[in-house]
């Protein structure tokens, strides 16, 4: 499969890993059918949605600066992925709007949101909205990524590997510092509802 990701990422002139000072390109969006016309999915998209949503998950928020300036968007399929190297990953829709700034940046900053800080996400979560209007940052230590005031945790990352996954991208990302105040409690994404852990 990662074979196949990678001839396909070739084939369209795409970097498969990241080259210093050189940020990867925005993929082409391809016809992203898996099944024919004619053939029914294995699936029905919202009972794959609903039984999906089961799994409780942290929120992030994923900014870049490009020469337009900040760019961002909500995104809870974060996750760790290497000690040695330090990788993280995260996904992110095809159709994006926002991704091929990121891309074009070549590095990004994830911000770690906290339990009080549903609007904060919700406000990145709209797609052609000013999302940084009103929302205080800062620049992160190594990329100089949009960190936001106030995230109880962050990791900036420069983009590491970009792979395939269907109507999504799976993005690597290299981790180049971090931090963390190890005050307050996660924001959780749970069935369509934002929550919050309780000890």
């Amino acid at each position: 499969m990662a074979a196949t990701a990678v001839r396909y990422l070739r084939s369209v002139g795409a970097a498969t890993t990241a080259s210093p000072g050189t940020p990867p390109e925005a993929l082409p969006r391809p016809d992203l059918r898996a099944v024919r016309d004619d053939e029914r999915l294995p699936v029905a998209p919202d009972e794959f949605r609903r039984v999906l949503g089961h799994f409780a998950s942290g929120v992030t928020v994923i900014t870049a600066r490009d020469a337009d300036g900040p760019a961002g968007f909500a995104c809870q399929s974060f996750a760790s992925l290497s000690l040695d190297p330090p990788l993280v990953s995260f996904m992110v829709a095809r159709t994006s709007t926002t991704w091929p700034r990121i891309a074009r940046a070549g590095a990004f900053c994830v911000n770690i949101l906290g339990a009080e800080q549903g609007s904060l996400c919700r406000g990145f979560a709209v797609s052609g909205a000013d999302k940084f209007s009103g929302v205080a940052h800062g620049d992160a230590p190594a990329t100089g990524s949009p960190l936001l005031d106030s995230v109880p945790a962050w990791i900036d990352c420069r983009i590491h590997a970009v792979h395939t996954g269907g109507d999504h991208l799976i993005v690597v990302g290299r981790v180049e510092a971090l931090g963390a105040s190890d005050e307050g409690e996660p924001l959780l994404f749970h069935r369509g509802a934002f929550g919050r852990f309780s000890r």
